[in-house]
């Protein structure tokens, strides 16, 4: 079939525009990336002197970080609408979010719409596969104290290890409040045949849009981070909690992300833009952790339950273009969330002024030696 001079046009102005949106991440990563660092490395003097005051600093350069990447779906217009509880409400509060996971871009979908939830992004500890370790993002990952877990059956009972040591050590001491981890444990894709085999082996429910989840990190970070008084289980890390004055994780926020058509946003569309602008929807359900069994079997039957519950929500999404009212109400509310162009702007403008100070830095200072 022959191509118009209407269609030749228009594919051309998508390839130019995704080749400057590349170009623009590039240049973003090279100067906002290592600023961060280099601002850490500078303020490492701090860091022995005020600990509490140091991480409010990276935490706040960190969600910085994270409103660039938010930026890139957010000028292309991949916004999101939110449904369900409002987390705002508990945003203060030591929470575990619960989320389904589809493709890379569930990842940035979050860094967008956790944006406006007060200190949320620069209090979150994330749990990512091991992998992210070595993309151009992974070092600042692991200077804010994320846990990169890696998947496998071989691997698992000494993750689970590393995760309880991990949360022990940094969790508390650098005043972390929410924890954001995937407990299908890869992508719906990749999984979905292994867990409807597994799900008909076990009499379990037949899922199509999300996979069964994995126990083990959410009992590891329940055990560990739960107040005794919570769920009248042990819990690590009493010495660090009574330093803190924590109360203990108080909420779990079970998340479903939706695509519209069920066609995820992945990491490449996020940066280069080339799908036409869509609306992701996120639909949020808050538990208090006190009626969260501890309990392997009955946390298990817990946790399986919010993912049938999942597989409802999106299948009521696919086939209606919205998500389910909340039992007892007869209309389900939907909230617009709104980032500021005016204050991505001036973020993304730090970047490229700290870029450009370090290097000016860096000459002055090679210079005066050689």
């Amino acid at each position: 079939m022959a191509v118009t001079l209407e269609q030749a046009q228009k594919v051309g102005y998508t390839c130019l525009k995704a080749l400057l949106r590349f170009a623009f991440m590039v240049a973003n990563n090279l100067v906002a990336i290592p600023s961060y660092v280099l601002y850490l490395i500078v303020l490492q003097p701090l860091r022995l002197l005020d600990s509490k005051s140091f991480w409010y600093i990276e935490g706040v350069l960190f969600k910085w970080l994270l409103a660039m990447v938010a930026s890139w779906g957010w000028w292309a217009g991949y916004t999101v609408v939110e449904w369900g509880d409002d987390v705002k409400a508990v945003s203060e509060d030591e929470a575990m979010v619960l989320v389904n996971h589809q493709a890379t871009g569930d990842v940035c979908t979050l860094m967008m719409c956790l944006q406006d939830k007060g200190t949320v992004v620069r209090q979150m500890m994330w749990l990512m596969d091991h992998i992210f370790k070595y993309t151009n993002f992974g070092i600042v990952s692991l200077i804010h104290g994320d846990f990169f877990i890696r998947q496998g059956r071989t691997h698992r009972d000494q993750q689970l290890v590393l995760l309880k040591d991990h949360l022990e050590k940094y969790y508390r001491s650098r005043n972390r409040k929410w924890i954001v981890l995937f407990p299908e444990g890869g992508f719906l894709r990749k999984r979905r045949e292994t867990s409807q085999a597994f799900a008909k082996k076990n009499n379990l429910p037949f899922l199509k849009h999300v996979t069964l989840p994995r126990l083990g990190a959410t009992q590891v970070i329940l055990k560990t981070l739960v107040a005794p008084q919570e769920n009248g289980t042990p819990s690590a890390g009493d010495a660090v909690r009574k330093e803190s004055k924590s109360k203990g994780l108080q909420w779990v926020i079970d998340t479903t992300i939706a695509y519209p058509k069920g066609e995820p946003i992945d990491i490449q569309t996020w940066i280069l833009g080339y799908r036409q602008p869509a609306v992701t929807h996120v639909h949020y359900r808050i538990f208090p952790v006190k009626d969260v069994p501890a309990e392997p079997e009955a946390l298990t039957n817990w946790l399986y339950q919010r993912f049938i519950e999942k597989e409802d929500l999106l299948t009521h999404f696919y086939e209606t273009g919205a998500f389910p009212p909340p039992q007892g109400q007869t209309k389900a509310i939907s909230r617009e969330m709104t980032l500021s162009n005016l204050w991505l702007v001036a973020i993304q403008s730090f970047a490229f002024l700290s870029g450009g100070m370090w290097y000016c830095l860096f000459q002055y200072l090679y210079h005066c030696l050689f």
